[in-house]
């Protein structure tokens, strides 16, 4: 069997997928399967990036609303049928206004997304479920709250990606990025 060269080792600083090359003697098709691979691989840290600030400035500005008008919250909290609602007004117009600032940032954002994606789900059985059973089959997109639990479950378990504070903390702690990025 004729040896066979192998593709040099990656380095520390780049992802192994940006280094390998296919021979220069590879088809058009491999040589341009490679290249899509490799720019896809250098961008991968936007996924969890735009994710992240798109997501968080939504609760943030929707947080922000509902803190201006907390009486209004509570009233409709109220109409739902929701325990305590003055209290549950409280907290989800907080959690909502500081839980995405800090989805922004990337800090604590696996324990936010999992609170915010909770608070999705008590919209999707409560304000929501007419809209969410009348759309369930053929388009549940089309009800935010159901969108939005999909990006949140995702950013729990791909994690906040390599532009985050939670990345940079996990790196300083010694972590090798655990709580930072998935493997």
């Amino acid at each position: 069997m004729p040896h066979q060269p192998q593709s040099p080792a990656p380095s520390p600083c780049s992802p192994a997928i940006l280094v390998q090359m296919p021979p220069a003697n590879a088809g058009p098709i491999r040589r341009l399967a490679a290249l899509g691979l490799r720019i896809t691989g250098a961008l991968a840290f936007l996924a969890p990036l735009l994710t992240r600030l798109v997501v968080g400035w939504g609760f943030h500005v929707t947080g922000h609303g509902k803190l201006q008008d907390l009486g209004k919250v509570t009233g409709f909290f109220s109409s739902l049928g929701i325990p305590f609602p003055g209290a549950n007004a409280a907290f989800i117009a907080s959690l909502e206004f500081f839980g995405g600032l800090l989805l922004i940032l990337g800090l604590g954002t696996r324990i936010f997304a999992f609170l915010l994606s909770c608070s999705m789900v008590v919209a999707l059985l409560t304000a929501d479920r007419p809209d969410f059973i009348q759309k369930f089959p053929p388009d549940p997109t089309d009800v935010a709250s159901f969108t939005y639990l999909l990006f949140l479950i995702w950013l729990v378990l791909y994690g906040p990606g390599p532009i985050s504070i939670d990345y940079f903390l996990s790196k300083w702690l010694g972590l090798n990025g655990k709580t930072g990025e998935s493997k």
